[in-house]
């Protein structure tokens, strides 16, 4: 803009710019609140209304943004308000949002955690329908005990909504690994069924139930090799089902607990007898809970002073730390074999009954497995 106002019409438009932004100043200024603070809780009540209120036919995916900015939003007003906290009924107010907040997360293929708004067409395929029933039933289960130092005091005991929330909170996997999981046994669980379903069956598909024989041929394919392992150490698997069991619910634990090993164990992966190792552990961990049926409540095996990763620090890290440290020392290989252990030389040591005796359960962190490599220069 020409700075000597100079040019026609450039004094008029800078006077009338400058009267209507004078103007637009006071305007402003009466309708804002007298702090921030009441300003933010205005904002936040008509951001809420007008976003999260009555719009049922909204996306999944873009309701999830809109909580989750309701979500920030409440953050900020927290942060700005006095030391006596916002009003009451913000409070009331922020926890339906964040409740509602959950059945709008993201996810890969199946919605599992969205309670409202339309059904989505792939939750009405009969398969997954009856799947998710399934991993829903947790009747005669004991609970585990929450951890004091992660669970509010207002809350009497832990969430548990299927089986694989039960594995989550007794043996201390994280949140997301359990997700994915569930969603993953959920497939499996509907894509063998319905490979099982002749054509002349067709019709049976919409009042539909998992079939026997389904779990029987998933519990086999999953754990060929966990068996393989312990026919080979002349081991007495630890997958056992208690005798006065009517129902799949253990074998359904079983194959919820070997997934979520799996899908924590990151670089372990590749060794796959460590991972039975672990699973047979942890396997009879499993039945001495489900094997014991008074009511009430028990004490998980794994936690950890509130963390929600247990599993990761206290039994994968470890081993993957004796991955690393033997990889640095490798060299990317260009060390002699003699000197460094690679994948398959760690995962050696479970194919001799030794590592039982060596390394124990919970895992000695003194073992000659953990044992940090000597630096070489050659």
């Amino acid at each position: 803009m020409d700075p000597n106002s100079s040019g026609r019409g450039v004094r008029q438009f800078k006077t009338y710019l400058l009267h209507r932004l004078e103007k637009d100043e006071k305007e402003t200024h009466r309708k804002l609140a007298s702090t921030d603070a009441r300003e933010i809780q205005r904002f936040y009540e008509q951001y809420c209304k007008k976003y999260l209120e009555g719009f049922q036919d909204r996306k999944p995916d873009e309701m999830g943004q809109y909580y989750q900015t309701a979500s920030v939003l409440y953050d900020v007003l927290k942060t700005v308000s006095p030391p006596s906290g916002p009003d009451a009924k913000f409070d009331e107010y922020a926890e339906g949002v964040e409740k509602k907040k959950a059945s709008f997360s993201h996810y890969n293929i199946l919605p599992l955690n969205i309670t409202s708004g339309p059904t989505q067409p792939v939750m009405e395929i009969p398969e997954i329908k009856a799947a998710v029933e399934l991993l829903r039933w947790t009747q005669n289960l004991p609970m585990p005990r929450p951890d004091p130092t992660s669970v509010p005091q207002e809350i009497e005991g832990p969430v548990v909504n299927d089986l694989l929330d039960w594995l989550w909170q007794t043996f201390g996997f994280q949140k997301g690994n359990v997700e994915n999981q569930k969603e993953h046994l959920i497939l499996l669980l509907a894509n063998m069924d319905m490979r099982g379903i002749d054509s002349a069956r067709q019709g049976e598909r919409q009042i539909h139930m998992i079939h026997r024989n389904t779990i029987d041929r998933l519990m086999k394919k999953v754990f060929q090799n966990y068996i393989s392992w312990c026919r080979y150490l002349h081991l007495e698997s630890n997958i056992k089902i208690p005798r006065d069991e009517s129902t799949q619910q253990p074998e359904l634990l079983y194959i919820g607990l070997y997934l979520l090993i799996w899908g924590e164990a990151s670089n372990v992966r590749f060794m796959p007898e460590c991972l039975c190792y672990i699973f047979h552990h942890m396997a009879r961990d499993l039945y001495d809970i489900i094997s014991d049926r008074r009511e009430g409540f028990f004490e998980p095996p794994f936690q950890r002073e509130g963390s929600d990763d247990a599993f990761l620090q206290l039994v994968i890290q470890p081993i993957y730390n004796v991955i690393y440290n033997e990889a640095v020392m490798g060299k990317h290989g260009t060390v002699s074999h003699s000197k460094w252990r690679n994948y398959d030389d760690l995962n050696e040591f479970f194919w001799s009954k030794k590592c039982f005796k060596q390394l124990g359960w919970p895992m000695n962190q003194a073992s000659d497995f953990f044992t940090s490599p000597t630096k070489t220069n050659n």
